[in-house]
């Protein structure tokens, strides 16, 4: 079950990702964002799940994703205490998870908060700082190595969540498969040490119009060089 917290009509990201499905992040000016309250949020998921129990179904997961960063949205700590309070009534064995691009993980009560999920999904796209800008286009100065050592925080209590692609963008070749970009990108995990590392290519459509799907076949590759570090890995 999917749980947005943000506007259903806009996107609203600390990142400005090529491949995002959700489109271009528009600038926070253009449009005034209203983001719904904690307690209209909570009332909403106990109704949901209390209609779920209702009808005999049973939710997997609880999946916090949306039109953007979920962790942006200023309750999301609170958000996460009300999603485990009522997981444990209505569905205990039900997992929380988050996808998240990580970009705030320096704030303490969003760095808690994902500690607190079953599952919390992190991007890491890139091996190098140029590659990173040029795929992920993050709204704020912070390196590439600096939010590696943000994910290394977390111990291992963390999943990596990696998109590989080529193409061009705005006259500038993006690659984040060449053999450089890989040994670089296999260093970082060695740091963070994550329980899963999930490879997936291009899927749906992105925004960027120039950009090539990578073969399974490679992507494989890429994950056996993975599992060779000894970590867990799957290819979707």
């Amino acid at each position: 079950m999917g749980i947005n917290l943000l506007p259903v009509d806009y996107k609203y990201c600390t990142y400005n990702c090529v491949y995002c499905e959700c489109g271009w992040t528009k600038k926070q000016e253009s449009k005034h964002i209203s983001l719904p309250k904690r307690a209209e949020i909570r009332l909403k998921l106990k109704q949901k799940l209390e209609q779920l129990q209702k009808e005999k179904i049973s939710p997997e997961n609880l999946t916090f994703a949306g039109n953007g960063e979920p962790t942006i949205h200023p309750e999301f700590a609170e958000i996460i205490d009300d999603t485990i309070q009522l997981r444990n009534e209505y569905f205990p064995d039900a997992l929380i998870t988050v996808l998240s691009n990580g970009s705030l993980i320096e704030r303490p009560n969003i760095f808690g908060a994902l500690q607190k999920a079953d599952q919390n999904i992190l991007k890491l796209d890139a091996g190098s700082e140029s590659q990173f800008r040029h795929i992920n286009i993050p709204n704020s100065s912070t390196s590439l190595a600096q939010h590696v050592d943000n994910l290394s925080k977390f111990n291992g209590n963390l999943i990596i969540q990696s998109l590989f692609l080529s193409g061009n963008h705005n006259g500038t070749h993006i690659d984040n498969t060449s053999e450089e970009e890989i040994n670089l990108w296999l260093d970082h995990l060695k740091k963070i040490k994550p329980k899963l590392v999930m490879i997936y290519p291009i899927d749906r459509e992105t925004p960027a119009h120039d950009l090539d799907k990578i073969p399974k076949e490679k992507l494989l590759q890429i994950a056996s060089r993975v599992h060779d570090l000894g970590i867990k890995t799957e290819v979707y």
